[in-house]
């Protein structure tokens, strides 16, 4: 009796105090009733399994530090300079480009497919381009070996604009002499694993019109085209290398 008479002499709680209270055990009882997923808690009663963590397979890689591009530009040791014309940009280079050391320039120039800023990411593919273009077999086949690293670290990075540009340069480098793709049918396992993470990249625009194909900016479209030219161009090897690495790839030569 003389706790009931003690309960109504005090009055009734305020009700900021039960709204705090209620809230936290609220929050508490939510807390309690998730846990992670094979876990001893999330066999209990009334407990919600937190879904699994994104794998970020898609996820753009940052890079760790500069290219060696960026340091050779930046102390101005490239014999180029920017030009403009009336059809646009190109570059002036300051010495003929049968004088230039394919050892030491070319796998410059790819460490720079990383790059996205201007006029670095423009110089290091319209060097390339350059280089590839005007150089002979043999100037580009000793090279090779030099030059897989730093398309690895730019397919690595997977930003969708550097991995397009990539495999555009692996296209003109397989065209750039006619032993050049068999010479790259051994770093297979080196160039394409990313390849088959991105190969069923597509935009599914329904009955839009996408200008990605157009622009050449696909990235499903141009690995098809990448594997069907490394196939093509990789001698009687190719195909089952390819098919080792991206099993989803048919041949375009057998069917």
């Amino acid at each position: 009796m003389a706790e009931a008479l003690d309960v109504k002499m005090r009055g009734p709680l305020p009700p900021s105090s039960m709204t705090v209270s209620g809230a936290l055990g609220v929050r508490s009882m939510q807390d309690a009733r998730s846990a992670d997923g094979f876990t001893i808690k999330s066999t209990m009663k009334n407990t919600t399994v937190a879904p699994p963590p994104e794998c970020g397979a898609f996820k753009t890689r940052p890079m760790e530090k500069p290219t060696s591009f960026r340091k050779f530009y930046e102390r101005g040791d490239f014999p180029i300079a920017l030009e403009h014309d009336s059809k646009g940009s190109k570059i002036m280079w300051k010495v003929s480009l049968n004088q230039l050391d394919y050892h030491h320039y070319l796998p410059l120039f790819f460490d720079g497919l990383r790059e996205t800023e201007h006029p670095l990411e423009f110089f290091s593919r319209q060097g390339i381009h350059d280089m590839l273009e005007h150089g002979t077999q043999d100037q580009i086949l000793p090279v090779i070996p030099q030059i897989i690293i730093p398309i690895k670290a730019a397919l690595n990075t997977r930003n969708p604009q550097v991995v397009c540009t990539t495999l555009k340069v692996i296209q003109s480098l397989v065209t750039a002499g006619e032993m050049v793709g068999e010479a790259l049918v051994p770093y297979y396992r080196q160039i394409l694993p990313i390849l088959n993470i991105f190969k069923n990249k597509n935009l599914n625009s329904g009955d839009k019109i996408d200008y990605s194909q157009q622009k050449r900016q696909n990235i499903g479209d141009l690995i098809q085209e990448t594997l069907e030219l490394l196939e093509l161009r990789g001698g009687g090897d190719a195909f089952i290398n390819i098919k080792y690495m991206i099993p989803t790839y048919e041949s375009c030569v057998l069917n």
